[in-house]
């Protein structure tokens, strides 16, 4: 097949052909790669990344610090801290059937990488699966949002300084430069996004056999029972739900709260609210904002489909459209056809549903899509092992949320509709590398005996190897 026609297959070539390159270089030189990228970051372009990103969406300059700069420094911290152990020949043992033999595998670089990034935290979920990428010795071609303009020629000023074009290349561009990418035959993609444009880099991947890393989404349930510190518990979710305007794929989507605690539960979330945005989060300059007026509108017509259902707005519901401002909004008696509850929010809409008991819980999720995260907030150890054991997500955090996407130890990813596949330190350096086996033969192996001519002799020698082998 010709790709000569496609506007990116000069780069994506010039990559095919360096990537060997690439894939020999030292521990040292991939190092210095992620030092020089850590410093771009943390010093050079500390305060371009935090303007750029204000301009985007408003988002105040230590929220940028902390969940956009911060992650990424910890990546590469995480990376430099283990690269050397991880790019080690890893041993394992031989059978006795095999004696004569050793064996052990390699993490090998995929060779040429897409990674196709979101504007929601446009850089840590760029130069995020780029450091792991880096660390396991690929070429890679990055596709940001076209949504995030300002971010995007920053990330672009960035990494034109720091590698070639034949090592890593940024392509900005809109969804026709997406597909065009998409049409070309890289090792592996790294997609983070919505679902349905999930499905659709998995189905082009397919025409090359690629393989995929899909950081998707879904509606993310948080669950609290009458044995937290309700104070506490509030305070911690209206942080992880309202961070970044609510425009996290990990945000607590929905919540269960049981029905006597309903009305103090309300109350409480209020009272945060005013301590961290204000009584007016529009005057606040913690506040951020929702990235453009497509997205807006969205979110304006889930209120709007949620009031014509004769949902109550418990707190907030005011808009400003020339400020793409929507207030922390809480929305309760939410039928479930409705907007609300049937598409993933992303954005400072909290929906609130009661509940009795934990079984009709654990029931309602499980009618879901696997989400990429759940939410338990509960004192009761039975009640916590029980939603555990008894549901499905991709990551889940206990009497906190969000801030398990900080532990480099763990795997970050969803499961089916919520995500393939896993990110975050030796995790991302794993999907971004082949673990190839390899045998080696030292002396005459004990499985030469059995070749052919088969006797009577070896036949035997074959019985005794299946009883005891």
């Amino acid at each position: 097949m010709s790709y000569m026609g496609n506007p990116f297959y000069n780069v994506f070539n010039s990559q095919k052909s360096n990537q060997f390159a690439v894939a020999k270089a030292s521990y040292k030189k991939r190092i210095n790669k992620l030092n020089a990228l850590k410093n771009a970051i943390e010093n050079t372009y500390k305060d371009a990344i935090r303007e750029a990103i204000y301009a985007d969406f408003k988002k105040p300059y230590a929220e940028t610090d902390l969940t956009e700069i911060y992650p990424v420094i910890g990546d590469i911290k995480f990376a430099k801290q283990h690269l050397k152990s991880w790019m080690k020949r890893q041993k394992v043992e031989t059978p006795l059937a095999l004696l004569g033999s050793s064996s052990w595998y390699i993490y090998e670089p995929k060779g040429v990488c897409l990674i196709i990034s979101p504007w929601n935290f446009p850089l840590n979920l760029t130069f995020g699966p780029l450091v792991s990428a880096i660390a396991a010795g690929n070429t890679v071609i990055i596709k940001p949002s076209e949504m995030t303009p300002h971010i995007s020629k920053v990330m672009k000023a960035i990494i034109s300084e720091l590698f070639s074009e034949n090592e890593v290349a940024l392509i900005e561009g809109d969804v026709k430069a997406s597909q065009a990418l998409l049409e070309l035959p890289f090792n592996h993609i790294f997609f983070t996004g919505s679902p349905q444009v999930g499905k659709i880099v998995m189905k082009a991947a397919s025409n090359h056999l690629a393989s995929v890393t899909l950081e998707l989404g879904g509606k993310s349930p948080a669950i609290i029972d009458d044995t937290i510190n309700l104070k506490t518990a509030v305070k911690r979710l209206v942080w992880g739900k309202f961070v970044n305007n609510g425009q996290t794929c990990i945000a607590p989507d929905y919540v269960f709260i049981k029905a006597s605690l309903k009305n103090v539960f309300i109350a409480e979330i209020r009272k945060q609210l005013q301590k961290f945005y204000s009584t007016n989060a529009e005057t606040s300059d913690s506040y951020s904002r929702i990235v453009n007026k497509k997205h807006f509108n969205r979110l304006v017509s889930y209120l709007q489909d949620a009031k014509s259902h004769s949902a109550t707005i418990e707190i907030g519901g005011q808009t400003n459209q020339d400020d793409c401002y929507i207030a922390p909004t809480v929305v309760s008696n939410l039928p479930e056809d409705s907007l609300l509850m049937q598409e993933e929010i992303f954005g400072p809409i909290l929906p609130i549903k009661v509940y009795e008991n934990i079984d009709e819980v654990i029931t309602y999720i499980n009618t879901k899509e696997k989400p990429l995260a759940l939410y338990i907030y509960s004192k009761h150890k039975r009640t916590i092992d029980k939603v555990i054991s008894n549901t499905r997500a991709g990551t889940s955090c206990i009497n906190n949320n969000v801030v398990q996407y900080s532990n480099h130890n763990l795997p970050f990813g969803g499961s089916n509709n919520s995500g393939i596949g896993k990110s975050h330190g030796y995790f991302g350096f794993q999907e971004f590398s082949n673990m190839r086996s390899v045998m080696k033969q030292h002396t005459k192996g004990s499985v030469e005996f059995l070749f052919p001519p088969y006797t009577t002799l070896k036949q035997k020698i074959v019985d005794i190897t299946l009883k005891w082998f």
